[in-house]
This record gives structure tokens, sequence and C-alpha cells, in this order.
């Protein structure tokens, strides 16, 4: 159950707060509308009170939530990249980011951003896939933002980002290693991958 004032998540848009309970008459029957009006968006929306949890309305994530959601963010190594990317894979992963998107659920949203990192450190993304990440990233940084009042938006963002960085940073570091040495085995050099 939802009460007034509190902050919700709306898939696909971010978070939103109940700002009243509205009343309307549809098709000569009374019925009951949440408002729920956008902290960074300049939108208001009604939804009738009894499709706010089918349409995908969700409470705020909990501290632990959130910090099961960074855990899941760092858990990942070299071999993680996604080197496997063309247009036709671009139409059906965006069908899949989609839905996961509409679910609104953190989970989801989180398994896309990463998702869209491990693949940004094998190639630059492109149009659509870049628009995803920017809409994915400010999803997950206003509602972190939302439950933890006392950190900085750039803080934030770099806490989501620091576990690609340091990926990119030892990626950068195996490649110059590889390059100087090139008469060393695979053996060897899966080895010192793992070590870094």
């Amino acid at each position: 159950m939802f009460l007034l004032n509190e902050k919700v998540i709306y898939p696909g848009y971010g978070v939103a707060v109940i700002n009243r309970l509205v009343e309307r008459l549809v098709l000569n029957k009374k019925t009951n509308f949440f408002e729920l009006k956008f902290f960074n968006k300049d939108m208001t929306v009604l939804i009738p009170e009894d499709r706010l949890e089918s349409i995908g309305v969700r409470k705020l994530s909990t501290l632990k939530e959130l910090a099961s959601m960074f855990e899941f963010l760092n858990m990942c190594t070299i071999h993680d990249i996604i080197t496997e990317h063309n247009a036709s894979t671009w139409n059906k992963r965006n069908k899949e980011y989609q839905s996961k998107l509409r679910s609104g659920q953190l989970s989801q949203i989180s398994a896309i951003y990463k998702e869209l990192q491990l693949i940004a450190l094998d190639k630059e993304l492109s149009f659509g896939e870049r628009n995803l990440f920017n809409q994915i990233e400010f999803l997950l940084i206003e509602e972190i933002s939302a439950v933890k009042q006392n950190e900085s938006i750039e803080d934030i963002k770099l806490k989501l980002r620091n576990p690609f960085l340091a990926m990119e940073k030892k990626l950068s570091t195996l490649q110059i290693f590889k390059g100087s040495h090139q008469h060393m085995s695979p053996t060897s050099l899966t080895k010192i991958e793992a070590l870094l």
C-alpha cells in the first residue's frame, strides 16, 4: 500500500512523489487516482489507485537493496567484457533492455547498466546504446540520491562507474604487458591476467 507524500519509482521515468488522491468520474463511475509528481521532470501523471502495482510503481529501494546492487556491479572480471555486438544483436538486446526497463526493478536496471558498461570497455557505444546508458544511469542516480539524501550526485556517479574504471585500467595494463611480453605462453598470460 502506498501513502500520500511517499516517494516511489515509476518504471522508466524515475522518482516521483504521491502528491494527492484525486477522485474523477470515469464512465459514470467514481474512480480514485493517485497523482504522481516527478522530481526531476516537469510532469505529473494520474494513475488509478488499484493499478499502481500492476503498472510497476514501487517503493524506493532499501539501503540493503542498494548495497546488493553495488555488490553486483563490482562483481565483474576482464572475462565478462562483451565483445560480440552488431546491429542485429542491438535490436534484440534493445527489446530485452526495454522490457527490463519497464519492470522498474532495481536489479533489472542495474543489469542493463552493467552490460552497457562492459560493452563500452570493448567498443564505443552506438547512439542508441549511449542514449539508453544515459537514461539508465540517470534513473539509478536519481533513486540512489532519493534514498541516500546525504550523498552528492557526483559521488553516486563515481561509485557507479568505479568498477568499470578499474576494469578499464586493468585492461590497459594487460594490453601493455601483452605487447611487451609476446614471447610468453597463453597460460602464463592468463595467470598474470588473474593477478590483475
